[in-house]
């Protein structure tokens, strides 16, 4: 049982084009299910505006009509979920906001902070519109993320993975994820090495103790970096162990005062080949 882990959110975005099915969606229902959790689904559409110029009123009818067809895109996906969920036997809530694009961040980071998850899709290229939702979860809601890239649908976590590297960001990911690690079969604590200066850095180790205090059934592991490449190491071993999720902390600088992500957390985001757990 997934104790601790109680309410669940997850955001379906409408697009001008018709809305593919949802891997986060699946995924999020699966884990509500399985931890016994309520689910909130924010079913979006970005509303379309006019320039404060005047225009005819045969754009404005356009404009309202597209806004008015969004609208009801995003009622039909908040049904179908609400549907899905009272399927399953979880409890759900869902929301339909048609706003402009940066209140529909704010919206969408105020739902996350007072959640214990939330739960995305992957982004489809890094100009999505995702990327927006994925960057503002991290960094400003003071929650974790759960990435889900496509044919991920069902929650799987008997062995999870650990991107090790002994900084706060990782520690307060796993911290974040123990109702998670403590439910696994089995818990990989993994370092890369050859990658960045980890001589004084937190071995894997040291987070052992805390691990074995709340009752987490792990191993330790160390691996090299193929050409400095931790994020393609990181891939190909998460697959060839068989993991069903990554942990690891989200990294990030500011260049021109936007946020770009960092080294290994782009090459995760870019081809993630499981659903990642993030924090930042």
């Amino acid at each position: 049982m997934l104790y601790n882990l109680k309410n669940i959110f997850t955001a379906l975005c409408c697009s001008t084009e018709e809305t593919e099915t949802s891997s986060a969606l699946a995924y999020a229902l699966s884990l509500a299910q399985e931890a016994g959790a309520r689910l909130t689904v924010q079913a979006s559409a970005q509303k379309l505006s006019l320039p404060h110029t005047r225009v005819s009123s045969t754009i404005g009818g356009l404009v309202a009509a597209e806004n008015e067809r969004l609208a009801q895109l995003a009622g039909k996906l908040a049904d179908d979920a609400r549907a899905a969920a009272e399927l399953g036997g979880v409890a759900v809530r869902t929301e339909v906001p048609l706003l402009p694009h940066l209140e529909l961040v704010e919206r969408f980071v105020a739902e996350a902070r007072v959640h214990d998850l939330t739960v995305v899709d992957a982004e489809s290229s890094a100009l999505s519109p995702d990327r927006a939702l994925i960057e503002a979860a991290l960094f400003q809601s003071g929650r974790p993320l759960l990435i889900v890239p496509e044919g991920h649908p069902v929650f799987r976590g008997r062995r999870i993975l650990v991107a090790w590297d002994g900084s706060a960001r990782v520690a307060r990911a796993v911290n974040e994820a123990l109702p998670l690690l403590r439910a696994a079969a089995m818990v990989e604590v993994l370092s890369i090495i050859g990658e960045k200066d980890l001589s004084k850095a937190v071995p894997g180790a040291g987070i052992a103790p805390h691990l074995s205090a709340h009752g987490v059934t792990f191993e330790l592991k160390e691996i090299a970096a193929p050409d400095g490449d931790a994020g393609e190491a990181l891939r190909l071993h998460a697959v060839a162990s068989g993991a069903d999720l990554i942990v690891m902390g989200a990294y990030a600088h500011s260049w021109l005062r936007q946020i770009t992500f960092g080294g290994v957390t782009q090459s995760l985001l870019r081809a993630a080949p499981l659903p990642l757990f993030l924090s930042y």
